[in-house]
Parts: C-alpha cells; sequence; structure tokens
C-alpha cells in the first residue's frame, strides 16, 4: 500500500488463502519511508520483487525481495509522475509533462530514454497490451500509443468518442470472446466501456496485435468520480519479471524459466541487450567477432 506520509505500508495476506473467513483480518508487518524518499507515495507498479513507486519528485525503485526489508534501488527524476507500468524492459510513466519511456532492463540502474517522448497535457494511468499503450488522459479522452518500437513511440490515436470521454483517469484492457474490450474510469463521467476490436469493425483482429478501432458501447453513472479500476487475473502468464512462478497450468513437472535463465534469451555476457541500435557499438562488436 502507498501512501502519502507513511511511504510503503506491508500487509500480509496469506491469511485470505486457507479458506477461513473467521481470520480474514489484516496486520500491517512494515512500513518504510527510508528518509523521506517516499514522501507523497501515490501509484504502484509491481514487476516482480521490483516495485516503482510514484512521488512528486520522482519514480521511486524498490528491491522487495524480502518484503519485511524493502531496498531502495533508485530515484528516476521526473517531474510529478502519475502512473507507471512495465513491458519486459521498459518501464511507461506519465507525468506533468506527457508520456515517458525508461530503459529498466538492469532496475537498479534506470535510464530514461532521450526522445521517447509524447507530449500530454493530464496523462493518467497507463495499460499496455502487445503493442499499444492506452493512456487515460483526462480532457483528451484515451490516447493510444503505438509502442511496438518502446524508445520510439508515437501517437496512433486520440479518442474521446465524440466528447463523451473527457475526464479519463484510468483504462483497464481485457478480451471478451473475440473482441478486446477497454474499461474506462471516466472521472465525473462515471464507467465507460470500449470494444477495440472486433470482427465487424477490425477484419484483421486475429493478428498478434490488430490495430484498435475503438467504439463507445456502455455507460455506467457512478455516485462518485470514477478514479480506478482493478486489473482484471492475467491468465496465461506463468512467470513474473523477476522469474517467481505466479501460476500452474496442466504441465505436471515442468517450470518456467527462471531469472537467469530468461536474461540469457536478451543479454549478452557483458549485461547488455543482444539488440543494439548504437552504430558505434555495432562496429566494435562486428570487429570482434572478426578478431
Amino acid at each position: 500500500i502507498t501512501d502519502s506520509e507513511e511511504g510503503l505500508i506491508v500487509v500480509d495476506i496469506n491469511t485470505l488463502s486457507d479458506g477461513e473467513p473467521r481470520n480474514n483480518f489484516f496486520e500491517r508487518k512494515t512500513t518504510w519511508n527510508e528518509n523521506g524518499v517516499l514522501n507523497g507515495a501515490s501509484h504502484l507498479t509491481i514487476a516482480g520483487y521490483n516495485f516503482y513507486i510514484t512521488t512528486p519528485k520522482g519514480v521511486v525503485v524498490v528491491n522487495m525481495d524480502d518484503p519485511t526489508k524493502p531496498k531502495l534501488l533508485n530515484v528516476i527524476p521526473m517531474k510529478n509522475p502519475r502512473a507507471t507500468t512495465v513491458q519486459f524492459r521498459y518501464l511507461f510513466v506519465t507525468d506533468d509533462e506527457g508520456f515517458k519511456v525508461v530503459d529498466v532492463t538492469h532496475p537498479a540502474k534506470p535510464k530514461i530514454v532521450d526522445n521517447a517522448f509524447v507530449p500530454l497535457k493530464d496523462g493518467h494511468r497507463i495499460y499496455v497490451a502487445r503493442t499499444y499503450a492506452y493512456v487515460a488522459a483526462g480532457s483528451e479522452g484515451i490516447v493510444i500509443i503505438d509502442v511496438e518500437k518502446p524508445e520510439q513511440p508515437k501517437v496512433y490515436m486520440k479518442y474521446t468518442a465524440d466528447g463523451q470521454l473527457n475526464d479519463a483517469r484510468d483504462i483497464v484492457i481485457g478480451t471478451t470472446n473475440a473482441s478486446l474490450i477497454g474499461y474506462v474510469a471516466d472521472g465525473k463521467n462515471g464507467l465507460k466501456v470500449l470494444q477495440l476490436t472486433s470482427p465487424d469493425s477490425q477484419p484483421r483482429f486475429y493478428g498478434f496485435s490488430p490495430e484498435p478501432v475503438p467504439e463507445l458501447i456502455a455507460t455506467a453513472p457512478t455516485n462518485s468520480p470514477a478514479l480506478a479500476l482493478s486489473k482484471g487475473l492475467a491468465r496465461d502468464r506463468a512467470v513474473d519479471e523477476t522469474g517467481g512462478q505466479v501460476a500452474i497450468f496442466g504441465r505436471i513437472g515442468s517450470r518456467p524459466f527462471n531469472l537467469e535463465e530468461m536474461q540469457k534469451l536478451y543479454l549478452d555476457e557483458h549485461g547488455d541487450p543482444y539488440f543494439v541500435t548504437d552504430e558505434a557499438k555495432l562496429d566494435d562488436m562486428v570487429r570482434s567477432e572478426k578478431r
């Protein structure tokens, strides 16, 4: 739990897993705010045992391998970041300036990607699905950003449903039958439901990452402003970003790769990604291979 004054609060929820409802009481296990680094803490993204916590001064990276002993890894300076999300080696962030990209291949040494930026007037929560990032962008509705090349993000579309989406605070993407659905917390307007793909609107919707064709299909007013949504179960995911197994399917006796095994697929012997865009570094690698 993030708290703007106390920082990070850790609560043991294992009591919910024993099937006994009479002991479903929570207890605080740890409260952590080393030297006030989490003053003003708000949004939290969990990627394995690495936590990314937004504060007015930046995104704080915390190692939670031992949940009772948080370890500060780094602080990524930002201008009042609002929300984050992680996909593979990249952290996507919204702050007062817009949408930004951070290389978190090595979480203790995050690097803001130069020029990987999309200006937004009022960016809030982000949801990344395949090669698109969906940003709840306040009065701009939903801004869909193409992140197929994460270090070169570009706006694919801004969607307001003819002005009906004008206070977007959060968005969650899910699949129902053959359609990709977006659920939007549209602030003062309540809950909105968007159909993003369908056999009718998108003939190529069977591809890996079909282009979204958003259509407002349902609304539901709320008694107070709709500010956040919970994420559905990630059913087809068996391992987290740090190699921890999080789901078991039908294979008895097998397991997913751990972190070290996964890193062998995308990091060289120096700990750098195999796919290099720096031409000078690429030339060095080629010369080294020739030698």
